[in-house]
């Protein structure tokens, strides 16, 4: 009997357990999902900032952090370096606008797919940036990018 009630008592043990981490597992994956989908909003609402409404000066203080660490090969490190590129580039091209096509996240990244056009006529180029987020400010990028030709070898379109 002893061991008939101490089988119960650890079965029940044991679901008191799997139900705790259950709904530890819920709350993480809750948690994580709205840090996801505020990364996902703040770097939507970021690029637009910069690219369409070109705000640099809002765009540094709200979007930025301190450190922003650039994989691209042809820029350096630092935010500031970013924005004494972006100043002229913009004045040069004050028609260019960003039109994005998709998002994803996971974690502290963000994917962000769109097509950067310098002019409304123009075909632009085909742009994917991952951005890794701290405390809804980007910190590491990488990009890739991809001129958009007048005529493929198929039927897809690249975005």
């Amino acid at each position: 009997m002893r061991n008939i009630l101490m089988t119960g008592v650890a079965a029940l043990a044991a679901s008191w357990v799997v139900a705790a981490c259950t709904a530890a597992d819920k709350e993480g994956s809750d948690a994580q999902a709205a840090l996801e989908g505020a990364n996902k909003t703040k770097a939507l609402y970021c690029m637009d900032l910069l690219f369409n409404q070109k705000n640099i000066d809002a765009a540094r203080t709200e979007c930025w952090g301190e450190t922003y660490i650039q994989h691209n090969p042809y820029a350096p490190d630092g935010p500031e370096a970013l924005f004494a590129f972006l100043t002229p580039f913009f004045e040069a091209n004050p028609d260019l606008r960003i039109d994005v096509k998709r998002v994803a996240t996971e974690g502290d990244l963000v994917w962000i797919h769109y097509n950067n056009k310098p002019t409304p006529d123009s075909l632009g180029m085909a742009v994917v940036d991952i951005l890794r987020m701290e405390d809804g400010k980007f910190v590491e990028h990488w990009d890739v990018v991809q001129q958009v030709p007048e005529e493929s070898a198929n039927d897809n379109t690249m975005f």
